[in-house]
């Protein structure tokens, strides 16, 4: 993640490179954020270097890319920062840190236009596009587009499960449901999704399955 701030200004994340080290790898997220609350920059230095690829894949996953990704990215962790004792178990950091990036990317959205999302719903002769890897970017953001619209928790409980791989336990203590709760909250959400894509569905979902997690 790029720093912020300009010349001769020190930012928390400038903070976290500078700081000494004293906890290590090891340390659990709720020991790290117990230090959070007392300002501890290389604790929070650890938890941006533990959580945020996740956070970058999640804008990644919304539709942003490269600056933008960076950006969303750093404000989330600035979030945590500024009130790390607003998440009260460690276990819902996870679920905390995607909704506030989640919801950091539609507040992008909302305020200039959607371009590489509509992008996605055009297709200049009507037809599939010719090249494999061209038709599998393309169905990967129809179903972004199909999950931005989703409501915030059903995003969510999409993003944590077929996307990070959670389980439904990990999940639902990252979303601080009861595993049945989240159960029917993604029934829920794969519904509204089939509904969204309709009769694409199969297809659009096949195709994002094989495109690869790296981005950038």
């Amino acid at each position: 993640m790029q720093e912020t701030g300009g010349e001769g200004v020190t930012t928390p994340l400038m903070q976290v490179s500078r700081a000494e080290p004293s906890f290590g790898v090891e340390a659990s997220d709720a020991m790290l954020l117990a230090a959070c609350v007392k300002a501890d920059a290389e604790a929070f230095g650890l938890l941006l270097k533990r959580h945020q690829e996740m956070v970058r894949r999640v804008a990644w996953r919304l539709g942003l890319r490269n600056a933008d990704v960076d950006d969303v990215a750093q404000e989330t962790f600035l979030k945590l920062w500024n009130n790390p004792g607003q998440i009260r178990e460690a276990a819902a950091l996870k679920g905390w840190l995607v909704r506030v990036a989640s919801n950091l990317v539609m507040d992008r959205f909302r305020k200039k236009p959607m371009d590489e999302l509509e992008a996605a719903d055009h297709v200049s002769d009507g037809r599939p596009p010719a090249d494999e890897v061209m038709e599998r970017n393309w169905a990967a953001g129809e179903v972004d587009h199909a999950i931005n619209a989703l409501p915030e928790r059903q995003r969510l409980v999409i993003i944590l499960v077929h996307f990070e791989q959670m389980g439904n336990i990990a999940a639902a203590e990252a979303m601080e449901l009861s595993v049945d709760a989240l159960e029917s909250l993604l029934a829920r959400a794969r519904r509204a999704l089939k509904d969204r894509l309709k009769a694409k569905a199969p297809q659009l979902l096949a195709a994002v399955s094989e495109r690869a997690v790296h981005y950038g």
